[in-house]
Parts: C-alpha cells; structure tokens; sequence
C-alpha cells in the first residue's frame, strides 16, 4: 500500500509535467507556423470582357489586388479539360516563360442550375459582358499576364499585359 502510494505521488506530477510541456510546444509551433505563413502572398486579378456583336473579345485588367495568405488548393488542368470558349490566364516570368497557368471556363456562357418543381436542371446563358478574376500565389518574379482563349481553330491570344 505504501508503495503504491508513492508511486502515485511520483509518476501522476510527471505525466502532468509532461503533457504541459507538449502543450507548450505545440503552442510555439503553432506561433512559429503563423510567422511564416505571413511571409506568403497571394495575388488576385479582376477582369473585366466585352463581346462585340461580331464576337471579337476586348479584355480589360480592372485591378490587381496582392493580400497576406497562402493558397490551401493550387488549381491544375490538363489541356484535354479545355474546351471552345474557355480561357487560360498564364503568369508570365522575367525570363518570358510561363510560371502557372490556372482554366477559366467559358465567361460568356455560364452554366447556371435552375431548381424547379421537377429538381434541378442546367442551362447556359449567354453574356456579352462579363467580369471574372483569378488568384495565385505571389511571386516577385512574375512581371506579366496573358489570356488565350480556346476556338476551333485552335488558341487565339487575347490579353497581354505587364503586372
């Protein structure tokens, strides 16, 4: 009986010794974690596109936004997953090469869900002016933006602008 109740009075105080100081730890990392967390930046850029009654599409940056974050989900695509009227907004580097290129599905012609009596549905609408944006992460080395747009006939250039 006695040595058990030594062994309590020595082995419980250092089970709580311990767990404090895994909390206490965890506390640091997580204050350490914050600090470079808002080392990263992420850039956003609002569009805004008209189409004329021919079809011809004028682009136009309205603003460039950059904010303290960190992107949580890098979109990718595969060049299969393009399709006529979508548009691919590529960052550009100092060395003139492509840093990311992230899909904007076809601005023009949204496919909104209708819910009804029957259950939902979709149905394409046509724009002739639209506003998009897109978000990646910040990078000094980034100096400009293209937008090409995906036709029948191929990829058709339609925006290039420096940053």
């Amino acid at each position: 009986m006695i040595m058990k109740n030594v062994f309590n009075v020595l082995i419980v105080p250092a089970f709580l010794l311990c767990s404090f100081q895994k909390e206490s730890s965890l506390i640091q990392s997580k204050d350490s974690e914050i600090v470079t967390t808002k080392s990263d930046r992420i850039i956003y850029l609002f569009f805004k596109a008209d189409k004329d009654y021919s079809g011809n599409t004028k682009i136009t940056l309205q603003s460039t936004k950059i904010a303290d974050g960190r992107l949580k989900h890098v979109p990718s695509f595969d060049r299969d997953d393009v399709r006529k009227g979508d548009l691919v907004i590529i960052l550009i580097g100092s060395d003139g090469k492509e840093v990311v290129k992230q899909l904007v599905k076809d601005p023009f012609n949204p496919e909104l869900e209708v819910y009804e009596k029957e259950g939902i549905s979709r149905h394409k609408a046509s724009l002739q002016n639209t506003e998009f944006s897109a978000r990646f992460s910040y990078s000094e080395n980034v100096k400009s933006v293209k937008i090409e747009k995906a036709t029948d006939d191929g990829i058709q250039v339609l925006f290039t602008q420096k940053l």
